[in-house]
């Protein structure tokens, strides 16, 4: 079974970014590229290959779900785990039924957020 090592990181509040890159890298041990919008994303993919995608649901232009549907409709398959302060249960159902892997809800603990996004993507694995 493959394990996580490249995480591409997409939210638009600078200090999340940093925050969680830092958590992913030092912490976690993980490659991580990270982007403010859904565009830099989008030019991310073309050389950046990420087992995993962490993705903020509420961007300006392009949010999170519009994002995961359209990399689904170009065929594009890295895990998805949506990073939101919305996640209540049915919020978490319903990003899971668009085809999330799973939620982590803000604000997330940087000391176990590597750790955490492992799990969820053995998990995925082993479906």
């Amino acid at each position: 079974m493959r394990e996580l090592n490249r995480v591409l990181l997409v939210d638009d509040d600078e200090d999340i970014r940093v925050v969680a890159r830092l958590a992913l890298e030092t912490v976690g041990g993980l490659q991580v590229m990270d982007c403010s919008s859904s565009a830099e994303a989008t030019v991310a993919l073309e050389s950046f290959e990420p087992d995993l995608i962490l993705l903020d649901v509420n961007m300006p232009a392009e949010d999170g779900p519009s994002l995961l549907r359209r990399l689904h409709r170009q065929g594009t398959h890295p895990a998805v785990v949506f990073l939101t302060a919305r996640a209540s249960d049915d919020d978490r159902h319903r990003y899971v039924a668009m085809g999330a892997a799973a939620v982590v809800a803000k604000p997330f603990d940087p000391m176990q957020l590597a750790s955490t996004l492992r799990q969820i993507y053995r998990d995925q694995a082993g479906d």
